[in-house]
């Protein structure tokens, strides 16, 4: 069990926190939660987010729930390292989306001090590790993995299905073209829509 540290008394290094899961399984609900604990203890708080996510605001970063903090979008992982300065604590939502160079960005403000929280799908919707995510939950001190409710088995979900048809990487979307399914719910969905696209191929 994840046991959150708030302070580092004896060292003057600072350390690394990965929130994961599926889509809608509260990544970004846990990430503002642990952010908002230390604005509130008055802790100084800087929380950064890929420029290409505008889904529910350009700049700040909002759940699903409509749960929001104020963050700064930055189109690299480098701008990150330039702009957290005299912070304690340094949130990232949608890690997933930043180039490979975000894992050296998280260890380099680790190791200035700095308490550095991820939040990203560890997953794509292929079912394939997520960019840069493995890196960074391998690096990580504390990894928290948490789950969705499969929406057609009411199991934990582990995976994020995309319904609409594209094969875009990076594709934002909410309910209307993800649902979070669990592995077996998961699988079926994959061969049934596999059985469609043969289908439609051979009637053209």
């Amino acid at each position: 069990m994840f046991l959150e540290n708030t302070v580092n008394h004896t060292e003057q290094f600072g350390w690394i926190e990965v929130i994961c899961g599926s889509m809608f399984s509260g990544k970004t609900e846990e990430l503002i939660r642990r952010l908002k604990r230390a604005q509130f203890a008055k802790q100084r708080v800087e929380i950064f987010k890929p420029a290409v996510d505008v889904r529910y605001d350009e700049e700040e970063v909002v759940s699903h729930n409509d749960n929001r903090i104020r963050s700064t979008p930055v189109p690299a992982s480098s701008n990150i390292r330039l702009l957290a300065n005299d912070v304690d604590v340094v949130g990232i939502d949608e890690a997933q989306f930043f180039d490979d160079e975000i894992v050296a960005v998280c260890n380099d403000l680790a190791n200035r001090g700095i308490r550095v929280i991820v939040a990203g799908l560890d997953m794509d919707f292929k079912g394939n590790p997520f960019g840069p995510m493995p890196a960074l939950m391998a690096t990580a001190e504390y990894v928290t993995k948490v789950h969705a409710v499969c929406t057609r088995t009411g199991n934990l979900a582990h995976y994020s299905y995309r319904k609409a048809q594209s094969d875009d990487l990076v594709f934002l979307g909410e309910t209307q073209e993800y649902e979070p399914l669990s592995r077996a719910a998961y699988y079926k969905a994959m061969k049934d829509q596999q059985i469609i696209n043969e289908e439609e191929a051979s009637n053209e």
